[in-house]
């Protein structure tokens, strides 16, 4: 696939030992070092790129939430794209800005 798309990546950490949020936010941390474009939004962050490129955020995401205590983990993605045309965030939020 080469042309953009949009993930909804939600991600429920659990740990004994460390609060939820804080692991969320190395995950949100690891999606601001791609380099991609994002939007946080309360239950989900998405991310627009190639399939390639968000794919790589998701494992990174994953490596990183293991590292900061998760012991287990539930994960959602929601994917959009079109077979001729970018998927971009702005398409869909610029109304709303």
């Amino acid at each position: 696939m080469k042309h953009k798309i949009n993930l909804a990546l939600q991600v429920l950490p659990q740990s004994q030992s460390t609060h939820p949020y804080s692991i969320v936010d190395k995950a949100i941390e690891a999606i601001q070092r791609s380099g991609l474009k994002y939007q946080v939004c309360p239950f989900e962050t998405v991310i627009e790129g190639s399939w390639d490129e968000v794919m790589s955020v998701v494992q990174e995401v994953h490596e990183i939430c293991y590292e900061n205590g998760t012991e287990k983990m539930m994960t959602y993605i929601k994917i959009q794209s079109q077979k001729n045309e970018d998927v971009t965030i702005n398409d869909k939020m610029e109304k709303y800005q």
